[in-house]
């Protein structure tokens, strides 16, 4: 049992990337967090959690076993770091009796396709969809639909990945046979592929922090990306004014996709497309977002989702009453860059040079070398095989569209390539 005198304690599932961001978020409120593995051993595809930031560590076990552990911290929440702790982190506070979005709409939480049909049958615009483990069966579907381009994609992943925008049956198949039976970066097993209508339009995110169902919505970033065969290309995504068209309209309907999905609590990610009949989901993560950068977001809004979410669990009341059902502002221009390459090859070394310069630009608050030496270097496809992140900021519009062309023209060569590697055609 806590004492008087501790520090109240959150529990955070599988805080990997930028649930890197929580722990300090908490701590700067006061508050201890514990951690929580919802997989027998740590998921290396992505960047790990530091456990030396844990008061304790909770290894893999059941529901059951875990929720009886963490009962003896009486912890104020339980929060998912990542994506694959969503569902244990509803199972867990639901068990516990904290504040929680519950496991009734856990599946659809995670799952695409269970995604979308809540939506569905909630009266919100959304895509055709399709699931099946046969090629044949997703051939079919696209063929009695009629009308291309269709997505064949995961029904769980994250940045793009084994997602594919086809304009033919062959293609279908070709991107199906792709994704069935590999591991997605959560090392789960696609034992089948989901198909969607194409939605035409401006894609968006939507990011914001839940509490008791009011929300803050923490910013609101347009995607721009490059079709590069049946693969869109992250380029870069730009702050938008929260007044301007179609910010109100994308806020809105996130927050009724929320509803829809049961999500009462917590930091969430969406994925939005602004088409011509109105907004429509393209996906959504019930956590942080994986472009988290405080101190980078600080500048921008004057916030960040981390602090947002920890601020919410651990002081609600302060949380609704300064931020429920408000917007962020926007502070300065930004823009974060994705780098794409054609180069294909190994990795020699860092041209330590050409990356000081790109890190010298004058809007660069924060860049990171993607790629390290002896490991491969390959057409990008998606977000994972990007080279470069660059996280800009400036008071002017104009010097952030320079500072973009010059990272353009730098970035194949921050990466010196072993002998035999070759630009891709």
């Amino acid at each position: 049992m806590r004492s008087a005198e501790a520090r109240p304690i959150a529990v955070l599932v599988d805080a990997y990337t930028t649930g890197n961001h929580l722990p300090p978020a908490f701590d700067r409120l006061g508050v201890d967090v514990v951690h929580v593995q919802s997989t027998p051993e740590l998921m290396t595809s992505m960047t790990l959690p530091d456990l030396t930031a844990y008061k304790a560590v909770i290894p893999y076990g059941t529901p059951e076993e875990t929720a009886a552990r963490l009962a003896e911290f009486r912890p104020i929440c339980v929060v998912p770091g990542q994506e694959p702790g969503v569902p244990l982190a509803d199972e867990l506070s639901e068990r516990l009796g904290l504040p929680t979005n519950g496991t009734a709409l856990s599946a659809a939480r995670r799952d695409k396709y269970e995604m979308i049909e809540a939506l569905r049958r909630a009266g919100l615009r959304c895509a055709e969809q399709f699931r099946s483990g046969d090629p044949q069966a997703l051939v079919d579907w696209a063929e009695r639909r009629g009308e291309y381009p269709v997505v064949v994609k995961p029904l769980s992943s994250a940045a793009t990945e084994g997602v594919a925008v086809c304009r033919g049956p062959e293609e279908v198949r070709k991107a199906a046979e792709a994704v069935l039976g590999t591991q997605n970066i959560f090392f789960e097993t696609n034992d089948e592929v989901l198909v969607q209508s194409f939605l035409q339009g401006e894609e968006y995110m939507v990011d914001t922090v839940s509490y008791e169902g009011r929300r803050y919505c923490t910013g609101v970033w347009q995607y721009h990306k490059r079709l590069r065969g049946t693969h869109r290309i992250y380029d870069q995504e730009t702050l938008c004014s929260p007044e301007s068209s179609p910010v109100p309209e994308l806020v809105a309907y996130t927050s009724e996709v929320l509803s829809a999905l049961g999500i009462a609590y917590g930091p969430v990610h969406a994925e939005v497309i602004m088409t011509e009949e109105g907004p429509a989901l393209v996906e959504i993560g019930a956590r942080l977002s994986g472009g988290v950068l405080p101190a980078f977001n600080d500048l921008c809004h004057g916030v960040n989702q981390a602090d947002m979410t920890a601020l919410a669990y651990a002081r609600p009341a302060e949380f609704l009453a300064e931020y429920g059902d408000r917007t962020y502002r926007k502070l300065r221009e930004a823009a974060v860059i994705d780098t794409a390459t054609e180069l294909d090859g190994i990795v020699d070394s860092i041209d330590q040079d050409v990356f000081d310069e790109i890190e010298a630009l004058e809007s660069v608050h924060f860049l990171r070398a993607k790629l390290r030496p002896g490991g491969p270097i390959r057409p990008t496809v998606d977000l994972y095989t990007s080279t470069l992140v660059a996280y800009t900021v400036h008071e002017s519009a104009e010097r952030l569209r320079e500072d973009y062309a010059r990272i353009q023209q730098l970035k194949d060569r921050v990466y010196r390539l072993a002998e035999g590697s070759e630009a891709g055609k």
